[in-house]
């Protein structure tokens, strides 16, 4: 009800015009205005004459649009889920995976092939339904109004979704087009990021001819034609080379300076800590680790000896070694053994002292502390892909010169 002498005032603006929380402005507000007269008394509540006072309160039809929308009042999370479970037959993809995402931050989703990650981000860009659980993007309930949370999101897969035979100011252009943005909206966005993803010199080349590292930019900026509050990146670095995902973490950083909030899906440990301001790591679907890259480390403490042994024929005798300096458990990972320590640089004097004198010849040996690829081994039981694959690529590596 509006107070006396006033009269009300609805702020009307086009049915598309939303604010950040997805409630249109139509609906959102109610002001009223009137006159403030007084007489001067001491009890006038108001003693400033000749002015007029605009005062504004939620309207009615906004806390119902709220509650049919399923949007909380101003949430603090952009990303959140709750118990999250998805079966594909016998197979358990996710099972009671909790995320949280406060606005403005970055969670790093980390875990081996087959873990859920990529699951995960399908529920939440709405491409499919959890069996059961709840999640929200922005306030919007991903199940009841999954055509909110699309507009409230960018997505950048694991591969590049661009058209090789457009341009890269076309690809823009056309991703602006298709979400209503308007042909003169949709160009300068195109021109503004090309510009701000290093691409303008290569605006009116067609996409065929980029590099690697060019598309996965490229990818990048059409995920953010619209202007999204949340971004959502499954791998975004896979097979680029170091160079280019460098440049694309100087990107990524600014994007999040600017306000973004962003879940990130990595294989790569250095890219969590660059990048995540939290960390989750997930196997079989459901949540093993959880905090920030450094309270991870400290988790498996201590710091690390790792050995490649040159010869298969010297690796049981070097387990045994490292075995009796080791204060936790060895991780194996083909010919390279890794030893959890303490007493740092005496201790690996002393393994290499046990080593030389029971004649173990070695490829490699260093001392380090724990890295969140320690993490990785200590809570999942094995390396990550990449580590995994150089570990390998340097055994066939080793293989050759033997036989040579």
């Amino acid at each position: 009800m509006a107070p006396p002498g006033a009269h009300q005032i609805h702020l009307f603006r086009p049915l598309d015009s939303l604010t950040p929380y997805g409630v249109p402005y139509d609906v959102q507000l109610t002001t009223y205005e009137h006159d403030v007269e007084t007489d001067g008394g001491e009890n006038n509540e108001c003693d400033t004459a000749n002015h007029n006072e605009t005062w504004q309160r939620p309207d009615r039809r906004f806390r119902r649009y709220r509650e049919r929308a399923g949007i909380g009042q101003m949430t603090k999370h952009m990303i959140e889920a709750h118990n999250l479970v998805k079966r594909y037959g016998d197979v358990v993809a996710l099972d009671g995976l909790d995320l949280s995402v406060p606005e403005g931050t970055v969670l790093g989703l980390l875990g081996p092939n087959g873990a859920g990650k990529t699951t995960a981000v399908n529920i939440l860009t709405t491409l499919v339904e959890p069996d059961s659980g709840a999640a929200t993007v922005a306030g919007a309930d991903v199940g009841s109004f999954p055509g909110r949370v699309r507009e409230m999101i960018g997505l950048s897969g694991q591969y590049a979704a661009v058209d090789e035979y457009l341009t890269g100011y076309e690809n823009l252009e056309m991703i602006g087009r298709l979400y209503h943005l308007g042909a003169q909206r949709s160009k300068t966005r195109a021109r503004d990021l090309l510009d701000q993803f290093s691409l303008d010199f290569a605006a009116n080349r067609p996409v065929k001819t980029y590099s690697g590292g060019m598309r996965r930019r490229l990818d990048l900026a059409g995920a953010l034609v619209a202007e999204p509050p949340v971004l959502i990146l499954d791998e975004p670095t896979t097979g680029l080379d170091p160079r280019s995902r460098t440049e694309l973490w100087d990107v990524i950083k600014e994007l999040v300076g600017r306000g973004s909030t962003l879940l990130l899906t990595t294989q790569y440990m250095e890219e969590a800590e660059q990048l995540a301001d939290d960390i989750v790591v997930i196997d079989h679907g459901r949540e093993i680790g959880h905090g920030t890259a450094a309270e991870l480390k400290t988790m498996v403490g201590g710091e690390r000896i790792e050995v490649l042994v040159s010869s298969r024929a010297d690796f049981d005798t070097a387990h045994w070694v490292m075995a009796r300096l080791a204060v936790g458990e060895l991780f194996v990972e083909g010919h390279k053994i890794v030893a959890p320590i303490s007493g740092g640089a005496e201790t690996l004097m002393d393994a290499l002292r046990a080593l030389d004198a029971e004649g173990v010849k070695l490829a490699d040996v260093g001392l380090r502390k724990p890295t969140l690829d320690d993490v990785f081994l200590s809570l999942t039981g094995h390396m990550t892909e990449n580590e995994a694959e150089e570990t390998s690529q340097e055994e066939q590596v080793r293989e050759l010169g033997e036989v040579a």
